[in-house]
């Protein structure tokens, strides 16, 4: 395991996603949850302070790897194959959590949800300057996207973990790409492969109703 953590570098997760995308611009439901293991991965290289998101992402990765790897595997090729699925089928709870609380559609969208705050954060980091502070661009990107899921309790922990972040400098120097000039030029070239696929399975989920599954 040592090993495997020396190797990693955030360059390698963020291309992942690069290949998240067929021809066709469609969501491969297994490349995009090894991307997410990736990124777990570089969560937990941080310590403990983005735990309440990690172990959550691991919850739903679990969840769906069961379904990708269950009897009706077939349907969960693709993100939008899921979806024409499980929403075909009413296989998902549209109004409140009731016969299907661990529909692919909700868990997905709780990995969705999660990839856009890091996302914004990670462009945080790359646009701002050398004395920017990791925890007031944590707190901005949160706040911009998990609070509003969040009750305030959660939300208050959450902002007061973010004060534990180290320095923009030692922050890019934990990508392990190299000097943070580096990190920064990284990030530049692999953050618009998440966006994109963000951007796809917003659409989609927004084509279909579903971004306010309870």
């Amino acid at each position: 395991m040592d090993d495997l953590e020396s190797e990693f570098n955030l360059k390698v997760v963020l291309l992942s996603f690069k290949q998240c995308l067929n021809e066709k611009e469609e969501v491969l439901l297994d490349h995009y949850l090894a991307s997410w293991r990736g990124l777990v991965r570089f969560l937990n290289s941080l310590g403990t302070i983005f735990s309440f998101i990690s172990k959550d992402v691991v919850a739903k990765l679990q969840i769906m790897e069961q379904l990708c790897g269950g009897p009706q595997q077939e349907h969960y090729s693709t993100l939008q194959a899921m979806v024409a699925y499980e929403v075909g089928s009413q296989l998902v709870d549209l109004e409140r959590r009731s016969r299907h609380p661990d529909s692919g559609c909700r868990t997905v969208l709780r990995l969705h949800r999660a990839l856009h705050w890091l996302q914004l954060f990670l462009e945080g980091i790359r646009t701002s300057p050398e004395d920017a502070r990791t925890a007031a661009l944590c707190t901005d990107s949160y706040n911009a996207s998990l609070a509003a899921y969040h009750p305030w309790i959660i939300r208050r922990a959450v902002t007061v973990a973010f004060c534990a972040l180290p320095t923009r400098k030692v922050f890019l120097e934990t990508m392990n790409v190299g000097s943070p000039e580096q990190a920064v030029e990284m990030l530049g070239e692999a953050l618009p492969f998440i966006e994109r696929v963000y951007d796809i399975s917003q659409r989609l989920y927004a084509e279909h109703a579903l971004l306010d599954l309870p």
